[in-house]
């Protein structure tokens, strides 16, 4: 049959086989598995050889700067004479702060030192011993007693002679007799008294004056360290917070006259997450950043942090949730312009390259 719609099948050439039905779909399929498959395995290699991602640098705190406070008080009681220095006054170590009426004190001090010379004196006087005239006079003494004894005896004897004869009377010998151990004895007197010129005063004597010496010292001394009691000095660098006392207020050694703000080291009270805690030790280095002073570092230390947890304090402004607990730490800097003020928010900085705990405690601030 023949006709418009009647076309002749295509006649295969010799050798080529036709394809079979369906195969022209499947092969973009096995491009497209080809292609997911070499995906996977480069995923695969990139996360099995791909470096580690870096590890934090440091360790941010955050929390505000906190000073040290001194109430400086007399250490004695009478009424302050004069106070040198104003509130704000920056005040160095040992200056004179203020200072007591010191006329009470100044005559115990003198009467102290009155008491001081006289032990002195007593002693030097028994460690001297005799003087070579006391030997002499004491010497002279016996040549004196043991002349009147002799003379006595030849009195005596004479007396008892005659008395024998009755040519003297039994009274007379009796007197003579008596006058004779009277001088006896004068004479024993003498020697004992230069004996005792000769070895000089007792060990008991010397010993009983030199614990009045040494009493009198510590007296002088304790009268020595009252009147410098009445003078109030700064025991630290530092500024002048308060006059809590005035000219003419009674002073007590439990009654502060002035508040002094230890300015130097300062430090931050930060308060570190519990996750960060195995890597922040004292003695490490640290930054603290201000914002009063943008882009600008402080050298610090850590120098204390907590054993005990606690929830994070709301006045703390981090990124964190507030109820997640923390440690709180103290940070040291030096401070000798009074830059970091008492209060300031500033966040601390730990770097954990090369950066090992130092020993030592808190690091002096020149």
């Amino acid at each position: 049959m023949s006709g418009p719609s009647a076309l002749p099948r295509e006649t295969p050439l010799p050798g080529r086989v036709a394809p079979a039905p369906g195969r022209t779909r499947l092969r973009p399929l096995r491009i497209l598995a080809l292609l997911a498959l070499l995906a996977v395995g480069g995923a695969a290699a990139w996360w099995r050889f791909a470096p580690a991602p870096p590890v934090a640098a440091g360790v941010l705190a955050y929390g505000t700067i906190d000073i040290r406070q001194s109430q400086l008080a007399f250490n004695d009681s009478d009424r302050i004479a004069r106070i040198l220095v104003q509130e704000g006054d920056r005040v160095r170590q040992g200056q004179l702060l203020a200072e007591l009426d010191t006329a009470r004190l100044q005559a115990a001090a003198d009467k102290a030192q009155a008491d001081v010379d006289a032990a002195r004196n007593t002693l030097t006087r028994l460690h001297n011993g005799s003087r070579p005239e006391e030997i002499a006079q004491a010497r002279a003494a016996l040549a004196a007693a043991r002349a009147t004894e002799a003379n006595d005896q030849i009195t005596y004897a004479r007396f008892a002679a005659l008395a024998r004869t009755s040519a003297e009377s039994l009274l007379n010998r009796d007197n003579a007799e008596q006058a004779l151990k009277v001088a006896a004895a004068n004479r024993e007197s003498a020697e004992q008294v230069l004996a005792l010129a000769v070895e000089g005063p007792r060990w008991e004597d010397v010993a009983v004056a030199e614990a009045q010496s040494r009493s009198a010292e510590a007296a002088l001394a304790l009268a020595r360290r009252q009147l410098a009691d009445a003078r109030l000095v700064a025991p630290a660098d530092g500024t002048i917070e308060d006059r809590i006392l005035e000219v003419g207020d009674m002073a007590t050694p439990d009654r502060p006259a002035l508040t002094l703000d230890l300015s130097n080291p300062v430090y931050a009270r930060a308060y570190l997450p519990e996750r960060e805690l195995g890597r922040v030790r004292p003695g490490m280095r640290a930054y603290i950043e201000s914002d009063a002073y943008p882009g600008e570092r402080f050298a610090a230390w850590v120098g204390f942090i907590a054993t005990t947890a606690e929830f994070t304090p709301k006045t703390v402004e981090t990124t964190e949730v507030r109820t997640e607990l923390v440690y709180r730490m103290h940070v040291y800097a030096c401070n000798p312009e009074g830059r970091l003020r008492l209060g300031a928010p500033v966040t601390v900085v730990v770097p954990l390259n090369d950066n090992a705990p130092s020993s030592g405690g808190e690091r002096p601030c020149g």
